[in-house]
């Protein structure tokens, strides 16, 4: 079986899973999303063979036909296996998540209800789980309804209604009534497993078709839009508030040899990633996920008011990522018992962004909390005290605005004054003036209005290219970024200013391919890029539109639509072909753009009531 990216992720915004087309989980991390994968399938370089460690399938002899979908408006999968001979089996899989207690309730397991649907059903249940990144299987443990699996940091319990020792010796047996399994936590579960998963079915099928009852959706394109919003709440790691990039690591950005792929871990909370997260979420508005993003970002910016990072001590210095436990330091090293998707190493855990100079962050933690000064939908709206948090972080982006550094495509061996991290620093200093106003803190808003206007100064002076007649990816440079359509979203620049539009035309010119988008065109540590990246092509949709251009933005989203997973997800990168998706998945990005460009693009509910 050749491994793809058509999977389909489950969670609760604890715990989550990816399961492939063939109802087998091959990815989950355990104790959170950023630890050791327990199913590590997906990165241990081998197909379907009998011999893959790494998985949970559930298998049904003689079987020719899987379908699979998502319960409606829930993660909840389900996955329906026929066999020849008119047999069939149904699987449900969940994280289960709800109120117990008036707690939430969201614990590190997972569920797979099995049941017959027709016929005489013999079913297999392979459960692999692996421990230190793929070195070894889990030792295990069994009792008479249990089996527990000793990992080097966390220890799973198996508890069900199955026979134990058809699962501990992977039997073939007929399946004639319901089976429930529960993976979680090692303790015993004091109820009935049948009774108890049907309750947690229940109940958890209740609390996203509620949440997604909360969401303000455009008109077209809704089951797509409602897809990609529950996807983005699965990479939210709601116990602190982190929101991480992807869900899995090492996924490369194309083919490649292997030792030379371009595979980063994306399992921590960019900083910038996490903005547009909640940017887009908010649109939709899922206050809810704000919120608790709020709460991870006080702690960052207290870590940073008090010099207490990882690799500078600097008071109001912020790194690009975090750790989801609000960890500074995420030492990179290479797992060597994974192999790597389709054998495409290094697998690597960590990510030295942790030590990058990005300056960009400084006005992402700016646009993220200005919002919590006029909101009155929130239970803690923004106070002057969080103003005052925030202005060290607005002197330190008036210090960076015209300083190099790796940019936010991460460059690790090269350094410049980009035209993204500057414009971001204006907007830093631009909002902290607006909240000021607000606050009624007159003198305050006097004072960071000025500092907007000499950033914006700068920029204008320095990132204007007059020979060509646009705006240039760098300072004093005539280079072209993606990332330079994001001036009209930030606003420091109108649509219709026709220096804007010059370049919008002149991005697209030079970084277009076919339908899709590149973040750069010129070389970077490993080369030139060999994939488009998904979220710029997002960004030239929402271009073209404002260029007045409608009808190709819609024709190009609806391209993008197509080209999603059968879980209705994307990867970060697509191959320029447009047959295959690489990077790491699901991408927050990408899905960020799909949110955006729908409510952007679709008709008015006003065209129907």
């Amino acid at each position: 079986m050749k491994q793809t990216l058509d999977l389909f992720p489950i969670g609760n915004c604890a715990a989550s899973a990816l399961i492939d087309r063939a109802g087998r989980y091959v990815w989950a991390c355990v104790p959170r999303v950023d630890g050791d994968p327990a199913f590590c399938a997906l990165l241990n370089g081998a197909g379907g063979a009998e011999e893959t460690q790494g998985l949970w399938s559930v298998e049904v002899e003689g079987q020719t036909e899987v379908v699979q979908a998502y319960l409606r408006n829930t993660p909840i999968l389900r996955t329906v296996i026929r066999t020849g001979e008119g047999a069939a089996v149904e699987i449900l899989d969940f994280c289960p998540r709800f109120r117990h207690y008036g707690r939430r309730y969201r614990p590190l397991a997972f569920v797979r209800l099995v049941r017959p649907l027709s016929g005489a059903p013999r079913i297999r249940v392979r459960l692999r789980p692996m421990t230190g990144y793929g070195e070894r299987p889990c030792p295990q443990t069994a009792g008479s309804n249990h089996i527990r699996y000793v990992g080097a940091e966390t220890t799973l319990r198996l508890t069900t209604d199955c026979p134990v020792s058809h699962v501990q010796h992977e039997r073939l047996f007929r399946l004639e009534e319901p089976l429930g399994f529960f993976l979680g936590p090692d303790e015993g579960l004091d109820a009935d497993v049948a009774t108890v998963t049907s309750r947690m079915l229940r109940e958890t099928t209740d609390y996203w078709r509620g949440w997604v009852r909360t969401l303000s959706v455009p008109l077209e394109w809704q089951e797509a839009v409602i897809r990609a919003a529950i996807t983005l709440k699965l990479c939210a790691y709601e116990e602190t508030g982190a929101i991480v990039a992807a869900l899995t690591t090492s996924i490369p950005e194309h083919a490649a040899p292997d030792g030379q792929g371009r595979n980063w871990d994306y399992r921590y909370c960019w900083l910038r990633d996490a903005y547009y997260v909640v940017q887009a979420l908010n649109r939709l508005g899922a206050a809810d996920m704000l919120e608790n993003y709020l709460s991870y970002l006080r702690n960052i910016v207290d870590q940073a008011s008090r010099g207490e990072q990882g690799q500078e001590s600097r008071t109001g210095h912020v790194q690009p990522v975090y750790g989801v436990g609000l960890e500074p330091v995420l030492t990179e090293w290479i797992a060597p018992h994974l192999a790597g998707y389709r054998g495409i190493g290094p697998v690597r855990v960590g990510n030295q962004a942790h030590e990058h100079l990005q300056h960009d962050v400084y006005g992402q933690i700016v646009l993220s909390t200005v919002q919590a000064f006029f909101d009155e939908r929130l239970l803690r709206p923004a106070t002057a005290d969080d103003f005052r948090a925030l202005e060290p972080i607005g002197e330190r982006a008036f210090e960076l605005h015209d300083k190099p550094d790796a940019s936010l495509w991460e460059f690790r061996g090269r350094e410049a004054v980009h035209t993204y991290s500057s414009v971001m620093c204006w907007a830093a200093c631009d909002r902290l003036g607006n909240a000021a106003a607000k606050l009624g803190l007159a003198e305050r808003a006097a004072y960071w209005n000025d500092r907007a206007a000499q950033v914006r100064a700068t920029i204008e002076a320095r990132a204007w290219n007059p020979a060509e007649g646009r705006y240039a990816a760098t300072f004093d440079g005539d280079g072209l970024d993606a990332s330079l359509l994001q001036l009209v979203d930030v606003r420091f620049a109108a649509p219709d200013d026709p220096r804007m539009q010059a370049t919008m035309a002149a991005v697209e010119a030079g970084l277009r391919r076919g339908p899709f988008m590149l973040r750069y065109a010129i070389p970077d540590d490993f080369g030139l890029p060999q994939t488009a990246f998904n979220f710029c092509t997002f960004w030239l949709i929402e271009a073209l539109h404002l260029s007045g251009r409608t009808a190709e933005a819609r024709a190009l989203f609806e391209e993008m639509l197509g080209r999603r997973t059968a879980a209705g997800l994307l990867s970060e990168d697509i191959s320029f072909t447009g047959d295959e998706l690489w990077g790491n998945y699901p991408q927050t990005y990408s899905l960020v753009g799909l949110i955006n460009c729908a409510t952007l693009l679709s008709k008015p509910w006003s065209s129907v009531r």
